[in-house]
This record gives structure tokens, sequence and C-alpha cells, in this order.
């Protein structure tokens, strides 16, 4: 059976995609090659691809017949205001558009897919949910850093950390007690501040660390060090976003399974 037969089989498994409804997808990690088939033919039917900034133009490739309209949001740099990408997909439903609203990673995690939706149920708009492989656990698994390994965790944090030190932060000190890994979301800005609350509650300071920059692209990073030093080591470095930050034991296993 050739490629274009299976994508066909799953086309004609699936909801039409139909004219003023609304797919929220997810666009994985950033390689095309993790893209699910459920997206990637959602791609090839959109009429507008409204995307975020850490969807790759291999991805956007899928989509050529599209108009593509950025509503990407970085830290630091000038963003979309969120009610703004919002009202702009329900108007492009309304006038009968197939609205692609395509996330990198998955859109529930940390992707205010969430959000869209209960703004999409008020205005009486349709939708759809295409689930993307999570950015993490992805990262993890290519660079060789299992996000579960017994006898090392039971468990594991996915955390955001923009706010770190803020009002609005997590409780550093209570994640560091539980002595399993985290994975941090938008964190680089915020390393040294994260780094030295998770210390003060009581993290050893070499608790290994990886850093992993643009995971699964040609632009690829990874920086493995520890906790007490990781800070000083990205910018020494160079890190820029995206990049995920993990912290925990589970580091150490890229080194035992011959991974560099």
């Amino acid at each position: 059976m050739s490629i274009s037969q299976i994508l066909d089989n799953i086309a004609q498994k699936g909801p039409a995609f139909e004219a003023g409804h609304v797919w929220l997808a997810g666009a994985g990690p950033g390689d095309v090659r993790y893209l699910t088939l459920d997206v990637a033919l959602a791609l090839g039917q959109a009429d507008i691809i409204v995307r975020d900034a850490l969807v790759s133009d291999e991805v956007l490739a899928l989509g050529a017949q599209a108009e593509i309209v950025f509503a990407g949001k970085r830290g630091g740099k000038p963003s979309a205001v969120q009610d703004d990408i919002t009202a702009s997909l329900i108007d492009f439903a309304r006038k009968g558009k197939k609205v692609l609203r395509l996330k990198g990673g998955d859109p529930f995690i940390f992707g205010r897919g969430g959000e869209e939706i209960e703004a999409l149920r008020e205005a009486g708009i349709s939708f759809r949910v295409l689930p993307g492989m999570t950015s993490s656990f992805t990262a993890l698994a290519a660079a060789g850093i299992p996000a579960t390994m017994r006898g090392i965790s039971r468990a594991i944090t996915l955390a955001t950390g923009h706010a770190a030190g803020t009002e609005d932060d997590l409780d550093w000190l209570a994640l560091a007690k539980t002595k399993e890994p985290i994975v941090v979301y938008m964190g680089l800005k915020n390393i040294g501040t994260i780094a030295g609350l998770l210390m003060t509650g009581g993290r050893s300071g070499d608790t290994p660390v990886a850093i992993i920059m643009a995971a699964t692209t040609a632009q690829e990073r990874i920086f493995i060090g520890s906790l007490k030093n990781i800070a000083d080591d990205a910018k020494r470095e160079n890190f820029e976003a995206p990049a995920l930050i993990v912290i925990g034991d589970i580091v150490s296993m890229r080194h035992r399974l011959g991974i560099s």
C-alpha cells in the first residue's frame, strides 16, 4: 500500500474538515518527521493556517495552498495578543474558511488550546483537536534521556519557567522536595532563579541538568551540566529560546546509554 493510499484511508476514517470549522493541531517539536498523519492531512485541506512561532517551514510547506497567518508568541519579543488571535479564529470561521490553528508541540501542553476552545464554544464555532507529539517527551527521547526510568524516577513534572520570581510563580521549593525530574518550558531567561530556588528547597547543586535547544531540528544543541552552574553555562554557551531544561537524575542516563 502506498503512502497516498494510507493517507486516503486515514482521511476516510476521520471527520471532514468543513467550512466554518476551526481545528487546533499540534505540529510536534519541530522536525516534519514528527508530524502526525492526521495533522499532515489537515495541513493539505486548510484554507487558512494560523501558526505559532515554533512551527517549522517544512511543516508549513504541506499547507502550500493555504493563507498563512502568523500568531507567534515569543518571550521578550513582539508577540501577538491572545485575545486578538482568538478573535481572528472566530472571524475566519464566520467567513466560511477551514481554519487550522497550528501550534508547536501539542495544543494542550502550554499551548493555550483550552482557552481558545472556550472562546470558540462561546462563539458557536465548531472545532476539533488534533493532538501533536509533546515537545518535551519527544525532545528527551531524541536526546537519549528517558522521561521515566525504574530506580531513578517515579513521576515527572512539566513546568513553565516564564514567571519565575514573580507573584504568579510556581512553588519551586515544593517541587524540589519531590526529588523527581522536572522539564521546564520557557525557562531559559530565568534559569538562574529557578536553579537557586530548587537548591534552596533541597536539590543538590550537583543534580544533572540538560538544556535542549531547538529540539529535533538542524539547529538542535544539547548541553549537559549541573544545577549549581547551569545559569552561567547557558549564558557562556549562548543558548537561546526555544529551549527545554531537564532537571534530574534521568539526565545521567544519556551518558549511561552511550549517547553523546
